[in-house]
């Protein structure tokens, strides 16, 4: 199991790249990324090329919904951003999961 802090470490790489990706131009959503077995929700903001506001929450009935989520364990995001996992694969066998709104799943499917 990963520890918070390479998660936070992995979820600024991962998030940077996506934000910094000239087809997330002009996007502005709040995101979260639960840790299943951590028991924990980063939440944060993506917007202006670049990823800000990124903080902590246990899981539970208080956290926000946020309009992009993600889900997976914290090996496995610590896995996507060191190659040994693809997104493609880990979304299509149920490893990583997400969760947007119709407008952002299309347009974040030319960014993934």
């Amino acid at each position: 199991m990963a520890t918070m802090d390479q998660c936070l470490i992995a979820l600024k790489g991962i998030l940077g790249d996506l934000a910094a990706n000239p087809a997330a131009a002009g996007l502005d959503r709040s995101l979260s990324c639960r840790l299943t077995d951590l028991d924990e929700v980063v939440l944060g903001r993506l917007g202006s090329g670049a990823v800000r506001d990124l903080h902590v929450k246990p899981h539970g009935p208080e956290v926000p919904k946020a309009d992009i989520r993600l889900t997976m364990t914290s090996d496995d995001l610590v896995a996507l951003t060191d190659g040994r996992l693809s997104f493609g694969p880990a979304w299509a066998t149920g490893r990583v999961k997400l969760e947007a709104g119709l407008r952002d799943l299309l347009r974040l499917r030319k960014i993934l």
